[in-house]
């Protein structure tokens, strides 16, 4: 184990320019998975706060009492898939109006001609399409409610727009994935066959496959590790200066989770022991010629 942890670093002094080329490749690969991450979870953070909107309003008829209001209040709640219910009254629903458009409608009309209502939430796992319509059918048939109304055409294209997004984004990770690890595992490679003569010394004396094969994961790892560090400063600094760019009204939509960073820099190292442990294998398993 001192012999290979020797090894692993030594490789650095010994092919200075070959392993800086390993390095940047895996950090122009890990930069290039960070920011497709962090795209795919912001866009898929913003959806879920578009299906979070998703709410039901249902207008009760005028002839509709105290009583029957709680009634009407306890069938709603006991519908599978409905977490809440508020009562909006007649007044309120004038006050909300009043605020948003900046007119009294009881003054213009003289009479109050909005309807008294619930605003009716969902449990988040209900907030699709074919939940919401055996959910809007239920409310329906509920006496006492003259209409039910909610963001159907939002909930239908985030349906829609979220499987198609989910199946590209799915497509487009496991392809950066594997390229970037066939760029690393080529570059490794590189580095393992300029040093087929010691290779083959080592097999010819008898050294075991773990024995030779360890040193060069050693440098995989590292490899990895710098390259993860490089990477994640790249991207803190570059979404630091987006951050300052765009504003901070913008700049909220950027969400970025507390173990990104860590993941990067553990990305890369997995990324080079496992591009190590594949080129080394390969040269393991074929006869190399002196």
């Amino acid at each position: 184990m001192k012999y290979a942890i020797k090894e692993g670093f030594t490789g650095f002094k010994r092919a200075p320019i070959s392993m800086l080329i390993t390095v940047f490749i895996m950090t122009l690969s890990l930069i290039i998975l960070g920011i497709f991450w962090l795209t795919y979870s912001n866009a898929n953070s913003l959806m879920q706060s578009l299906r979070n909107r998703v709410e039901f309003e249902v207008f009760l008829s005028d002839s509709i009492d105290v009583n029957q209001t709680n009634a009407i209040k306890n069938l709603i709640i006991s519908i599978e898939g409905i977490k809440n219910a508020d009562y909006v009254s007649k007044d309120e629903a004038a006050e909300i109006f009043k605020k948003e458009f900046g007119e009294d409608v009881k003054l213009v009309l003289d009479f109050n001609p909005l309807p008294a209502s619930f605003k009716i939430f969902l449990d988040d796992k209900y907030k699709n399409t074919q939940s919401t319509q055996i959910i809007e059918s239920q409310l329906s048939l509920v006496s006492g409610i003259e209409k039910v109304k909610y963001r159907k055409t939002l909930l239908r294209l985030l349906d829609e727009r979220s499987e198609t997004f989910l199946k590209v984004s799915f497509g487009i990770g496991i392809l950066l994935l594997l390229a970037s690890f066939f760029l690393a595992t080529n570059t490794i490679r590189l580095i393992i066959y300029a040093k087929r003569k010691i290779i083959s010394t080592m097999k010819l004396l008898g050294a075991t496959r773990g024995f030779i094969r360890t040193p060069f994961i050693l440098q995989g790892i590292i490899q990895g590790l710098i390259a993860g560090m490089f990477a994640t400063l790249v991207l803190f600094f570059s979404i630091f200066a987006l951050t300052n760019l765009i504003g901070p009204d913008l700049a909220i939509f950027i969400k970025i989770e507390n173990y990104f960073y860590f993941a990067i820099i553990v990305t890369g190292c997995s990324l080079g022991f496992f591009a190590s442990l594949y080129s080394i294998r390969k040269f393991l398993k074929e006869d190399i010629a002196i």
